[in-house]
């Protein structure tokens, strides 16, 4: 703040009441936030620092002066989750399971013989929903959406006679209820019958017609619904009055929940899996459609211990129940280039119905996969929806028939480039690179999309038009000079005046976009969403992320060791950044991105403690936690957890058989504590 010209602290204030008053009228007028509550946040909190450097400069149209919008009036107006709404991990065979149990007791730390109970329920095939009580009274409903962002549906769920308007008991001050809305084999298939007599188009799935109904703009269509719910859990509270998942679901069917009726408290992996066994023996008897059985981790705090990678816990999984298969024929295989070069084949079907779903395509993976199955243009096959989702071909009925086999391409069929499999991998891939339009359009796709920069109105057919007029040729850097198409833009089919600023605003408010999201953006091999979190949360900037990953690739250890040190991150990952940012048209790539956009420093939040901003060494064997959970704690104190200890270590965690660490702790003079002085600093941060 302190270097900043008035000149540049003018520009920056029009930037930035313009991007608030945009994202003002897209959360509060339009129901429709690109941005978090944070960075929304951080725009305002940015816009009062320069207002009190240069008071002078203070805009007319400055956001410090508004009021915002109204929000729109609608029934299906967005809802952000006070805590996040999250999906479950799956499981599809005993030994999943068992390894899920196993997990759960490396990361806690527990031993075979330590006792560790989990609840297990039947998996209800429905439309997730979280309903919030304030003083035992529904205040509002809402659907999961993205599990940040959900509809309002407080006015159809009023209809559903399930859910309680008031809680029945002594219940905290706030209490989220989540569970899932549904509807009976039987109520399904009257509501059919009757669309049918109507004339009217009849819903798939039990799953469908219950989503369908509680999505209506009209409350009064969803009360005509024979809806029902059942709850599985909670969401944001005041207070959690009991401390395992068994008592808590117990304490909220006395609130006046349906509850499931095969919940059950199992203390073993037997346990769980002739649970299992039991429901899915009865699952074709039940008055409702389910597709596994949740298994839950049963105690409250080793579930806070446990938390959660990526979009899921790390304490529950679903157990899935085996897919339904089905018969038909494939037509023609397909091959589909992704962002990475890899020649991906799809299946074409004569459409079959698949558990209550018309499959008309399926993934055939890769080569070998085809080789296998034995697989050619005009095969009959079964057809399986994995885990009742992702069509797969499980069978070929017709391998034996005396026809030529798949010739699987050894070109690229977009570009013509050749196509090989490197060595130790079955994927081929075109190695026409940045050449091939399939590979720059689906890295553009990538790009874009919501999990990375989110630009909305920047869809397939958008970059498809754009890519064919050569406006994206350098790469995403591209999308950010499009402002100087304007001219060009307007008044081509489909883009009129508004359409198109609408556009140019979208992306002008990703000027500063979240370093961890640009990064997952480039599309790097093996670099995901949360592998992207994880090396910004460690690195804070990009330029030191690059400048590691070179010297790595030169054959820096220090560099590599570094970058290992982060959980998840290992050789390969360090690998595969070092190949982009050694090749020049990634460099150059990179460069002309970073030419347009300023991603601010990544911080995330964290609990100020003994430790904050220092960094710490784990060594030896941990006793009453994992690695993992150690390393986990130390990142939420602000800490820094490393592998090694060198100069820049601060202090070092030493369980028994501690060895050369130790010495070089001496010898540098850093501070060493045992694991109840690491466990005395983590409860006086709270």
């Amino acid at each position: 703040m302190s270097d900043i010209s008035e000149a540049d602290a003018a520009n920056e204030l029009m930037r930035l009441a313009r991007a608030i008053a945009r994202h003002n009228r897209l959360y509060h007028a339009e129901d429709a936030p690109e941005i978090t509550d944070a960075e929304y946040d951080a725009l305002v909190r940015r816009n009062a620092e320069l207002e009190a450097r240069f008071p002078h400069l203070v805009r007319p149209d400055s956001p410090s002066a508004g009021v915002g919008h109204e929000v729109a009036a609608s029934p299906l107006s967005k809802v952000r989750h006070e805590v996040r709404m999250m999906s479950l991990d799956n499981a599809f065979s005993d030994d999943e399971v068992a390894e899920f149990v196993a997990r759960v007791r490396r990361f806690l730390n527990l031993s075979e013989a330590a006792e560790l109970a989990f609840t297990a329920e039947d998996k209800i095939d429905g439309l997730s929903c979280s309903l919030r009580y304030e003083d035992g009274k529904l205040v509002r409903a809402a659907t999961r959406g993205d599990g940040e962002v959900g509809e309002d549906v407080t006015a159809n769920v009023a209809h559903v006679p399930d859910v309680p308007q008031m809680l029945r008991g002594k219940v905290p001050a706030v209490f989220e209820v989540r569970g899932e809305i549904y509807m009976a084999k039987q109520d399904f298939a009257a509501l059919n019958a009757a669309q049918e007599q109507a004339g009217e188009k009849q819903f798939a799935t039990p799953r469908n017609a219950a989503a369908g109904s509680l999505r209506q703009k009209d409350a009064s269509v969803t009360a005509r619904r024979p809806l029902k719910f059942w709850a599985h859990g909670w969401g944001a509270a005041s207070e959690v009055p009991e401390a395992t998942q068994f008592a808590m679901m117990q304490l909220i069917g006395e609130w006046g929940f349906p509850v499931s009726p095969d919940l059950r408290l199992c203390r073993s992996t037997e346990e769980l899996l002739q649970h299992y066994r039991s429901i899915g023996d009865r699952r074709d008897s039940l008055p409702y459609d389910i597709d596994g059985v949740v298994y839950k981790v049963d105690e409250l705090a080793l579930q806070a211990r446990l938390g959660s990678v990526g979009k899921a816990p790390r304490w529950a999984i679903a157990h899935k129940f085996p897919a339904e298969r089905a018969e038909t024929t494939l037509e023609k295989i397909d091959i589909q280039v992704g962002r990475t070069g890899k020649l991906t084949p799809v299946g074409r079907l004569s459409g079959v119905l698949v558990g209550g779903v018309q499959v008309y395509n399926v993934t055939l993976h890769n080569r070998d996969e085809i080789a296998r199955l034995g697989l050619r243009e005009g095969d009959r096959v079964v057809v399986q929806r994995a885990g009742d989702v992702i069509p797969q071909v499980v069978d070929n009925l017709t391998r034996d028939v005396d026809r030529p086999a798949y010739a699987f391409p050894d070109h690229c069929p977009v570009c013509g480039s050749e196509a090989v499999a490197e060595e130790g991998e079955v994927d081929v891939r075109c190695t026409g690179g940045l050449v091939c339009k399939a590979q720059q359009f689906e890295r553009l796709r990538h790009f874009v999309s919501r999990p990375a920069l989110d630009i909305e109105g920047l869809g397939e057919k958008t970059i498809a038009e754009f890519m064919e007029l050569g406006w994206l040729d350098r790469g995403p850097g591209d999308i950010f000079r499009l402002k100087s198409r304007r001219g060009e833009l307007v008044g081509r089919e489909g883009w009129q005046d508004k359409s198109v600023d609408n556009l140019l605003a979208a992306i002008e408010a990703k000027r500063e976009p979240d370093a961890a999201r640009l990064l997952f953006g480039l599309g790097i091999r093996h670099v995901g969403a949360v592998t992207a979190r994880d090396l910004m949360k460690r690195f804070h900037e990009l330029p030191v992320l690059r400048d590691l990953a070179e010297k790595a690739h030169a054959g820096d250890a220090e560099a590599a060791a570094e970058l290992t040190a982060i959980d998840g991150v290992g050789p390969v990952v360090v690998e595969a950044l070092g190949d982009f940012f050694h090749e020049d048209h990634n460099k150059a790539v990179w460069d002309d991105l970073l030419s347009e956009v300023s991603p601010p420093r990544y911080e995330v939040e964290t609990t100020a403690s003994a430790v904050s901003g220092k960094t710490v060494v784990f060594t030896g064997k941990l006793e009453t936690m994992s690695r993992d959970e150690a390393k986990a704690q130390a990142e939420r104190l602000g800490a820094k957890a490393a592998g090694s200890v060198s100069a820049k270590t601060d202090l070092i965690v030493a369980g028994p058989g501690a060895g050369s660490k130790l010495k070089k702790a001496a010898e540098l003079g850093i501070e060493v504590i045992d694991e109840a002085g690491w466990a005395d600093i983590v409860k006086a941060a709270g």
